[in-house]
């Protein structure tokens, strides 16, 4: 039974370490940056529109599609040296930047996002579907793969076509687009 535990809370690690890896930052993002034992290092930024963040003695840094291991990694190698001997940096996020639901929804707007969360459940706090939704007709737009595609002539955002049980992430746009009766 002990042995079973185990497995069972490294296997939970594990999965929780890739999600946290898998994860990229984005405008929008709330993170905290704790360099040990020093408090004018340590500070709570917001990831601006531009994707950089404006640190103490390093200046602006590009943030934007890094992981936040990869962050941690970037801040120890640029403070290692010429500031600090051995910095122990660590990067938390917050508050993940809002989803967006638009179209046939009773409330379209952003809203916080949640690990987790899938589109039935974001289309949920959108306050659900009007009468006049398809449940056929619903895309998503990701935020940090956004691409630009040629429709009838002119510039578009290609949409992805959704499925109810799909994973949200943070900046996801989701369109529910209107049925034809």
């Amino acid at each position: 039974m002990l042995r079973l535990l185990s497995l069972l809370l490294v296997t939970c690690s594990l999965n929780v370490l890739a999600t946290e890896n898998a994860y990229r930052l984005g405008a929008g993002d709330l993170i905290s940056i704790s360099v040990y034992d020093e408090p004018d290092l340590s500070l709570e930024l917001r990831i601006g529109l531009s994707g950089t963040v404006s640190y103490p003695l390093l200046g602006d840094i590009e943030v934007t599609g890094l992981s936040p291991k990869e962050l941690e990694i970037r801040l120890v190698e640029r403070l290692r040296g010429p500031y600090l001997v051995d910095p122990s940096v660590t990067v938390s996020i917050m508050e993940y930047r809002p989803f967006y639901v638009t179209g046939e929804v009773r409330k379209p707007g952003s809203y916080s996002f949640h690990p987790g969360l899938t589109i039935d459940r974001a289309i949920s706090i959108a306050g659900g579907l009007t009468e006049r939704a398809s449940k056929n007709k619903i895309f998503v737009v990701h935020d940090l793969s956004v691409k630009q595609v040629e429709l009838d002539g002119g510039p578009s955002i290609k949409k992805n076509r959704a499925n109810i049980a799909d994973v949200v992430r943070p900046g996801d746009v989701i369109t529910v687009e209107q049925g034809f009766f």
